[in-house]
């Protein structure tokens, strides 16, 4: 059996100029942990060409879903960005990644945290009714330069609290928190410097910042994984993996920048 499976595209947002989406069909045979990525690409002179995408989609979704920028010169993205639907994708049968909860040290908060479209692998926790049994909160904070890039907020805070089957834990447990960088709104700044101040834990109304309650999951640019670390590291927190859970997690597979 080949590594990669045939999947048709089923429909394309353009959120902005940068970055868009697309849902696409599933291989009845591929199995996925939400917060996972898996390989995605399109065939180019004969021969696929992949990069790794994380799944937006959550696990018990029966279509999958992806979130993309968009490179004008990228190899893959410059092609990927025109696709339609009906149009034939590449996607790898094994998922992996480092954004699973059994990697991290038991908690009562989980803070994802999110640039751009590292928002993607949390799209798929904050819709998993098991990772809402393990925390008395799950705070989502996806930063952006500009009110328009943040993607699902629409989905996050409309169509999640109505849910049939886990729309009571979203409005008990579930902390939406936008914030950008390069515009008015109501929350401004980049998630480092939000978290070191103590504004972040101000604004949604929990304690500040704590080793023994508060888990991490980080995925977005080099800069804010790079400053976020830092961050961890004077607080004392170990990064957690499958040998050895700890304090945070980090996603270092990027699509193409």
């Amino acid at each position: 059996m080949s590594n990669l499976f045939d999947a048709q595209v089923l429909d394309v947002r353009h959120w902005t100029d940068r970055q868009f989406s697309f849902t696409c069909t599933r291989d009845p045979g591929f199995r996925f942990q939400s917060g996972q990525f898996t390989m995605l690409g399109l065939m180019v002179d004969g021969k696929p060409l992949l990069r790794a995408y994380s799944v937006v989609s959550p696990h018990w979704e029966e279509t999958l879903e992806f979130l993309s920028i968009k490179v004008p010169d990228g190899p893959l993205t410059s092609r990927l960005q025109h696709i339609r639907p009906g149009d034939t994708l590449q996607i790898g049968r094994k998922a992996s990644g480092t954004l699973l909860t059994q990697n991290l040290l038991p908690g009562r908060h989980l803070y994802l945290l999110a640039t751009g479209t590292g928002v993607a692998p949390f799209m798929a926790m904050v819709r998993d009714p098991e990772v809402y049994e393990q925390y008395e909160k799950v705070i989502l904070v996806h930063g952006c330069r500009q009110v328009a890039e943040l993607a699902y907020e629409e989905v996050i805070t409309r169509e999640l609290p109505d849910n049939e089957y886990f729309g009571d834990e979203v409005r008990d447990k579930l902390i939406y928190y936008p914030t950008v960088t390069r515009e008015p709104f109501r929350n401004q700044g980049r998630i480092p410097t939000l978290m070191q101040s103590g504004k972040l834990a101000q604004d949604i109304g929990l304690p500040p910042l704590c080793v023994a309650n508060d888990r991490f999951m980080l995925c977005g640019s080099p800069e804010m994984l790079r400053d976020t670390r830092a961050l961890f590291d004077d607080m004392g927190m170990a990064e957690g993996n499958m040998s050895h859970p700890g304090h945070f997690v980090i996603e270092r597979a990027f699509v193409e920048k």
